[in-house]
């Protein structure tokens, strides 16, 4: 057991020193080196991870009835293979995609994650009829290109690679997806990366006024190349550029990119101040000629509600009193939103074990929504309370859910209800018969008073 667990952090620890070359190692057991001088003597991992299961999405492009083009996609077997141009292919039964040693490594840009939490698409790549010699050293003079993208299950990054695979067949003068040569079910294609673009931020969820960075990284496998990078902004049919660098002729138009980071293939764009209208898809595009690859992040704005109450946290009644509790919940965006009232006793408000359910009210009315001069929503959800002693101690909350929100808000208060045959009712009552009395008396008096003087004033 000792052993196993000296292997497995061992075989752990070769994962972490190399994941930029080989970052899907996915061993806790070690291998021993050959005995008899044969093969490749060292560590190696069992499952160190040397392919990935694709889909090839063939085409087949052809003309209708109506005389246009049309697109037929073809979804077919095929491996992600690294390795040496000559090795056997892992599966036999499908195309081979080999990746051979270049400048460029693909992994590194995969963060090291593990193989289930990858998906694997590939496709052809149509030059539309541009026939550029790719600057590399030992190059063929013609090429046939592919995409290969991986995406994270959860959407965390996106990678987007151009694979090319030298062909010794000039193009036939068309655009070559009307003459994509065949690829056979067990065909082998040699390859290597020379173009990679990676975006971490696929879908974006960011509150009003805040400062964010849209992430877009790419890398070129030749020194110096002509790139263009673009960002895009369109949401609703409309479409506005925000920012375009050619190196070729070194003009620049718009902001929110370093140029210093893009140098280096750093080409993030930064977003100041984030307002209602920030929402919508950016698109950003990098180009070096015959290549052309664009990456999508989609930013929505969340708003989360405030919640507050029109009373404190007690409120007192007498018994048979009314009370129109109010819960606001204000300038949240999107616009749907929960609103909830329930009661329960609070002693058994914090148990998470035994505790009975909270019971919810049924009279509650919902004001109609608010829209706000900043573009989000505002709703009430209120309530008229009787007052009855049954009630007295009992905690009377209002819950607000919104997709905002890791939790619900909750704002709650405790009912106070006293009985109408008080102390205070009856010293109350009994103030009013007395001052009831003084008057009487004051108002007896002066009519005595009136009566004398009326007497005193008679001429017999």
């Amino acid at each position: 057991v000792n052993i196993t667990r000296f292997i497995s952090a061992a075989c752990q620890l070769f994962h972490m020193k190399h994941f930029l070359f080989s970052p899907l190692l996915l061993s806790g057991v070690l291998t021993a080196p050959p005995q008899d001088g044969g093969g490749t003597a060292g560590v190696q991992c069992v499952h160190q991870l040397s392919w990935l299961p694709c889909q090839f999405s063939d085409e087949h492009v052809f003309v209708n009835n109506e005389g246009h083009s049309e697109t037929q996609l073809i979804p077919r077997e095929a491996m992600l293979q690294f390795g040496q141009k000559g090795d056997a292919p892992v599966n036999p039964h499908a195309i081979t995609f080999l990746v051979t040693g270049a400048k460029l490594d693909l992994w590194r840009y995969v963060d090291g994650v593990d193989a289930e939490q990858l998906e694997c698409t590939l496709r052809r790549y149509s030059t539309e009829g541009i026939h550029v010699r790719w600057p590399v050293q030992e190059a063929h003079e013609y090429n046939r290109w592919f995409t290969c993208t991986l995406r994270h299950t959860k959407d965390l990054f996106r990678v987007t690679s151009f694979l090319r695979h030298p062909s010794d067949q000039p193009p036939s003068g068309q655009q070559d997806y009307h003459s994509w040569p065949a690829i056979g079910d067990r065909e082998i294609l040699t390859t290597t990366v020379v173009m990679v673009v990676k975006t971490h931020s696929p879908s974006v969820k960011v509150g009003l006024g805040s400062k964010q960075m849209l992430h877009c990284q790419f890398a070129v496998d030749h020194k110096g190349p002509n790139f263009t990078v673009e960002w895009y902004w369109q949401h609703r049919g409309e479409r506005v550029k925000l920012f375009s660098h050619s190196r070729h002729s070194g003009q620049t138009h718009g902001d929110g990119v370093r140029l210093k980071s893009l140098a280096g293939g750093d080409a993030s764009y930064t977003l100041p101040f984030t307002k209602m209208r920030s929402e919508g898809t950016y698109v950003c595009s990098v180009s070096v000629n015959p290549l052309f690859v664009s990456l999508d992040t989609v930013l929505q704005i969340e708003e989360p509600p405030r919640v507050s109450l029109n009373i404190g946290p007690t409120l007192s009644l007498q018994e048979g009193g009314e009370q129109k509790v109010i819960c606001d919940a204000e300038s949240y965006y999107p616009l749907d939103v929960e609103m909830i009232w329930y009661e329960q006793d609070p002693a058994v408000a914090g148990q998470r074990v035994g505790a009975p359910l909270p019971k919810v009210l049924q009279n509650v009315l919902l004001s109609s929504h608010k829209h706000n001069q900043d573009s989000t929503y505002s709703l009430s959800a209120f309530f008229y309370l009787q007052a009855s002693l049954g009630d007295s101690g009992r905690q009377f909350t209002c819950s607000v859910s919104h997709q905002s929100l890791r939790v619900p808000i909750k704002k709650s208060f405790i009912l106070i209800v006293e009985e109408s045959s008080s102390w205070t009712f009856i010293l109350t009552v009994g103030f009013v018969m007395v001052m009831l009395v003084v008057v009487l008396c004051v108002m007896l008096l002066h009519l005595c008073s009136a009566r004398r003087r009326m007497a005193q004033k008679k001429p017999y």
